[in-house]
């Protein structure tokens, strides 16, 4: 007998293989998180982040980590639910011992351990090159992290959802990626923006990630702001997992 972990793993390694032959697949999910952050790091400089205690450092690796779960997992994801689905290859799936939650936890593993390992190395990069220090509340800064993984994940399936075909991915996935840089502190930090546009803000999907990552090393997040910011993030995890059990298509549309 099988195990749901045997059956994910050989998904998961069957993904890969795929993976690797997708060039498009991979420069979106490898290298547009690595290179994207390089670009920011100019206007970052351009920014009086040290009026609101914070450094170029401090604000360029959680952008980078936006980046890799943005375009690594969210975008990515999105492309890969739909390739299959639309290559009847969902369908096939479902008609052996897989169940649906491990049809798309296997799928998405193979991304989702890229996005960790991008996440470490830029953050290894950083330090050694931005000179920042070690994290003063590293739990939040890995908590923030994995609930990045798991909500960008569910949200790429939900996009997959009302994708047509690979190729309108690049569409359906614009609006949260572009919210996101611009509204979530990818790109310009909450503490910069006027209050109400920031208590707005807050309230977007990956802000709370951001904002965890943040304070993993500045520290300076108190106990009931750190459970508002978990609680955000769950709060969108729940209504994402919600969408894909109700709405996922298994079926290419037609």
């Amino acid at each position: 007998m099988t195990t749901p972990a045997s059956r994910m793993a050989a998904l998961a390694r069957a993904e890969l293989t795929l993976l690797g032959r997708s060039k498009s697949t991979l420069v979106t999910a490898v290298l547009m998180p690595l290179v994207l952050p390089l670009s920011f790091a100019n206007v970052i400089n351009d920014m009086d982040v040290e009026d609101v205690g914070l450094t170029t450092g401090l604000v360029l690796v959680p952008a980078a980590i936006g980046f890799s779960l943005l375009f690594g997992v969210y975008s990515a994801l999105t492309a890969i639910y739909t390739a299959r689905r639309e290559e009847l290859v969902l369908k096939r799936l479902r008609i052996g011992e897989l169940r649906d939650a491990e049809i798309l936890g296997g799928s998405a593993l193979p991304v989702l351990t890229t996005a960790l390992v991008q996440s470490l190395v830029l953050v290894a990069g950083s330090t050694v090159v931005l000179h920042i220090p070690a994290p003063k509340a590293p739990q939040l800064a890995v908590l923030g992290l994995l609930l990045g993984l798991v909500m960008c994940a569910a949200l790429g399936a939900v996009t997959a959802a009302l994708t047509r075909s690979v190729e309108s991915a690049q569409i359906t996935t614009a609006p949260f990626v572009l919210v996101s840089v611009i509204g979530s502190g990818v790109s310009v930090p909450l503490e910069m923006l006027p209050d109400r546009a920031a208590s707005f803000c807050e309230l977007l999907p990956l802000s709370p990630v951001i904002t965890l990552i943040r304070s993993g090393w500045t520290g300076d997040l108190s106990a009931y702001e750190a459970l508002g910011a978990i609680s955000t993030a769950l709060a969108w995890t729940v209504l994402a997992v919600f969408a894909v059990r109700r709405w996922f298509r298994w079926e290419p549309r037609r």
